[in-house]
């Protein structure tokens, strides 16, 4: 999340709720970055451990290395090399664990970190920046608005003064831009339309030009212009919801080599991302490819799972918490969003912490993997 340029107008805004913190950076009100923080479920970018490895693997060029919570992978090229089995080192966390992999990590750190690891159990010795503090450090100038005394002195830690409380962060709209990045279509103006279908091997990202190209005229005027204006809100959502990996994109109307046109205007696009995401051409269908780093996991897997189902859940009891009426309602959840609130050390905690009661959570297994409702008020 580094690198972004400062700007006159941005503002970071985290908008809190019981165990999460949504993170914008705007400009006038335009969403210009998004990430969501976890307190109590941090996805490790960025913490130092002190590691342990386990196993040399030649065959991927890197090592496997024991931390305190999982088991990373230490490429040779960022310090496996050379080293032995039970070799003791001090590894940073380079990309979040996805899919059932560990994280990726680095042996590439500072002497004050090396000293830190210098002898002890595997351990993790200290956390990484969380989101909130990753934009403040792109956007250097930028005042950080927060909802929240609680989270604000937890910033102000590390941000000082930049840290300012007021109670209307998600204002001028930003709501609706922000609920928007959980719905896989996006209308265009002129009435194209951005349809976005990540699977698990890649992301799939279809241009549709709808009516716009409905009128008399040359068809493949129309829809290079469709598919140049369509350019900057294609790659604004990709940078948005964090898409990385391997993206593929199907512009509209024109043949597989028409597209090729397109290529400029799409390359010179993606190169205001601080990921630097690559351009790689396009297929022999006239699909083009993109690939993007991953590091932090992308928008769709953290707005999905037990985890987030429930955190919803206590988002919108805080949300219409009445201290006149007193008590909370009961939530009925499956199994597994139980579980992963009753894991979160921060959540349920927080929840109290701003009504004054426990939050009842009951076991349904007759619920959707991750679903849950709201009985009855207690109390």
């Amino acid at each position: 999340m580094s690198g972004r340029a400062e700007g006159l107008g941005v503002e970071i805004r985290a908008a809190c709720s019981p165990g999460e913190v949504r993170v914008a950076a705007t400009r006038d009100g335009t969403l210009l970055d998004y990430a969501v923080w976890r307190p109590g479920a941090p996805d490790g970018v960025g913490d130092l451990h002190r590691g342990r490895v386990s196993a040399l693997v030649p065959a991927m060029a890197g090592a496997f290395v024991t931390l305190a919570d999982a088991e990373g992978f230490l490429p040779d090229s960022e310090g496996a090399k050379g080293l032995t089995e039970g070799t003791v080192l001090p590894v940073r966390v380079t990309r979040a664990a996805q899919g059932g992999k560990g994280p990726r990590l680095t042996a590439r750190v500072t002497a004050e970190e090396a000293a830190l690891a210098d002898a002890g159990p595997v351990a993790r010795l200290r956390r990484g920046p969380d989101a909130v503090t990753e934009f403040a450090a792109g956007y250097e100038a930028a005042p950080v608005l927060v909802d929240e005394p609680g989270i604000a002195a937890l910033l102000r830690r590390t941000l000082g003064e930049r840290v300012v409380v007021t109670s209307s962060v998600w204002a001028d709209g930003l709501a609706e831009q922000v609920d928007c990045l959980a719905e896989p279509v996006i209308s265009l103006a002129g009435g194209a339309r951005l349809s976005i279908h990540p699977t698990p091997a890649l992301v799939a990202i279809d241009i549709d030009s709808g009516s716009t190209a409905a009128g008399r005229g040359d068809r493949n005027a129309q829809h290079r212009h469709i598919n140049i204006e369509a350019i900057p809100a294609l790659v604004r959502q990709i940078r948005l919801r964090n898409l990385s990996g391997a993206i593929v994109v199907d512009f509209a109307g024109l043949s597989p080599r028409r597209r090729a046109a397109l290529g400029p205007a799409l390359g010179a696009a993606l190169a205001a991302d601080p990921l630097h995401p690559r351009f790689l051409g396009f297929t022999a269908l006239g699909l083009a490819e993109i690939v993007r780093p991953r590091v932090h996991p992308p928008l769709h897997e953290v707005l999905t799972g037990p985890h987030a189902a429930g955190l919803v859940a206590l988002r919108r009891i805080a949300a219409g918490f009445d201290p006149a009426f007193g008590g909370l309602p009961i939530l009925r959840a499956a199994p597994a969003v139980v579980r992963a609130l009753e894991s979160d050390p921060v959540a349920l905690a927080d929840l109290a912490r701003r009504t004054g009661y426990d939050l009842v959570l009951r076991s349904d297994p007759s619920l959707p993997a991750d679903g849950w409702l709201m009985e009855h008020a207690y109390g």
